[in-house]
């Protein structure tokens, strides 16, 4: 492995094909949940994949029973009360999705299990999303008290079309692997079993093709998401802005307790 990945420790990585990079992301006693620093590594993780001469193409998944469960009470916590993390969690949040965005290389998803927060982000942002059918795709930020700012105000209604992206996540409901498919959510669903190898398929056949030519018709049909740049960055303030409010305390508090959460005051 290069130099370019030799520094992290929430993310793996090995080379599965020629010039195929697979990222796995490695907590998965916790179900690949995000510490702060393992967000850190997720955000920028596209900038090396960008820069090593080596790599035509990332594979990104998750060790163990889920893909990722998002970020993790710790960081949600210090988030309500940290106003500097808070500035950098927007810079963070922005760059999570603009370097996918503006990785010159295609970026496959393979997806199990839970996939939630930052890491349904990097899923859906990926050029070729592929989902297992025990795949959980779960925008889970209105539940925990929170505008949702990832990744699903720009992406969502381009993939899925706005009736369908308003409902999954006003609500949060789960979208499992078949109907992600059904509704245009991710790329293709295969079983379980199937996964790695159909994510390995796509990579290599990506990583084969005429390098100039794919990296070119990604960077013109992503101007798609550039003009919804104004839209994101507007979630994302907005989802900054929820964790000074109730309901995020709330939210938090329900979830530790695991029990419904009383969201019952007016606004």
């Amino acid at each position: 492995m290069s130099d370019y990945f030799a520094a992290y420790k929430y993310l793996q990585f090995d080379r599965p094909a020629e010039r195929v990079v697979r990222i796995t992301i490695n907590r998965p006693e916790k179900l690949n949940s995000l510490p702060w620093e393992a967000h850190g590594e997720l955000t920028r993780v596209w900038l090396d994949v960008d820069r090593d001469p080596e790599v035509n193409v990332a594979i990104i998944r998750g060790a163990g029973k889920a893909f990722c469960a998002g970020g993790d009470f710790s960081m949600v916590e210090r988030l309500t009360q940290d106003f500097q993390r808070q500035t950098e969690a927007l810079r963070e949040f922005r760059e999570l999705c603009y370097n996918i965005v503006n990785c010159s290389k295609p970026v496959v998803s393979a997806i199990h299990g839970p996939a939630v927060g930052a890491g349904l982000a990097a899923a859906l942002m990926a050029d070729v999303s592929i989902a297992a059918k025990s795949a959980r795709l779960i925008d889970g930020h209105t539940r925990l008290g929170l505008a949702a700012g990832d990744h699903a105000a720009m992406i969502w209604p381009l993939l899925c079309g706005m009736a369908k992206a308003k409902y999954y996540v006003l609500t949060c409901e789960p979208v499992m692997g078949e109907e992600a498919e059904r509704i245009g959510l991710v790329s293709l669903c295969v079983p379980d079993e199937e996964l790695e190898a159909k994510s390995l398929e796509v990579a290599t056949r990506l990583a084969t093709g005429a390098q100039r030519p794919i990296r070119w018709s990604k960077y013109a049909m992503n101007n798609w998401l550039r003009m919804a740049g104004p839209i994101f960055d507007n979630s994302a303030a907005l989802e900054l802005l929820s964790f000074n409010g109730p309901e995020v305390r709330e939210g938090l508090a329900s979830l530790k307790e695991k029990r419904p959460p009383n969201f019952d005051y007016k606004v």
